[in-house]
């Protein structure tokens, strides 16, 4: 009997290190099932955000197609100093010539001014998403909102990743609710009873 001792010490120690690492495996399939989940999300969000980006595509090529006027346009921007350069020698004498032309410069610069602010009139991409969802009878995803924003307003440059981030920015002030349907996330407006009462709280 004291012969078979330190056999089955060894054949213990070989078992512990066995059922160690059969659960070092077990985890280590968790782990890479977990990383193979997260990468499938992603792809979907990255497929997602492609199609998006096609209509956007063919959205925009329709609307760039006149585009040879400005080909025209800056033909005439150049043929302007031309002119400006034969006329020099003769208005080389008039030193008066160009603090008037300097003046009249000063004068044309507030008009960009107000075109500018006229530009920062329009609605912002909170404004935008809310007011589509609020017309939505079902939860919308984020590439769904950016196509149907792309169509609604062609002249402004959509992204998935801004219209992401404005969602996802009206969940944090609780505008939207986040919903999740398998792999696709989809948000929806929170109703104006509880939009109210968020609002009315007073800021810490």
């Amino acid at each position: 009997m004291s012969e078979n001792t330190p056999t089955s010490g060894i054949s213990a120690d070989y078992a512990q290190r066995i059922t160690d690492d059969l659960a070092a495996n077990r985890s280590e399939q968790d782990r890479a099932r977990a990383e193979l989940t997260r990468l499938q999300d992603e792809l979907v969000q990255l497929e997602e955000g492609e199609q998006i980006l096609v209509k956007m595509q063919e959205v925009l090529g329709a609307a760039e197609t006149p585009a040879p006027r400005k080909g025209k346009a800056r033909k005439a921007s150049v043929s302007v100093p031309a002119a400006r350069r034969a006329k020099s020698g003769a208005a080389a004498g008039k030193a008066g010539s160009a603090p008037k032309a300097r003046a009249r410069a000063g004068q044309k610069a507030p008009a960009g001014r107000n075109a500018a602010s006229k530009a920062a009139g329009e609605p912002t991409w909170r404004e935008l998403v809310t007011g589509y969802l609020a017309d939505q009878r079902e939860p919308k995803s984020a590439a769904e909102v950016a196509a149907a924003l792309t169509e609604a307003h062609p002249q402004r440059t959509t992204q998935v990743t801004v219209v992401r981030n404005t969602l996802e920015q009206g969940v944090a002030h609780g505008l939207l609710e986040r919903s999740k349907q398998g792999r696709s996330v989809y948000y929806s407006p929170v109703p104006a009873a509880d939009v109210e009462t968020a609002a009315g709280t007073p800021a810490k």
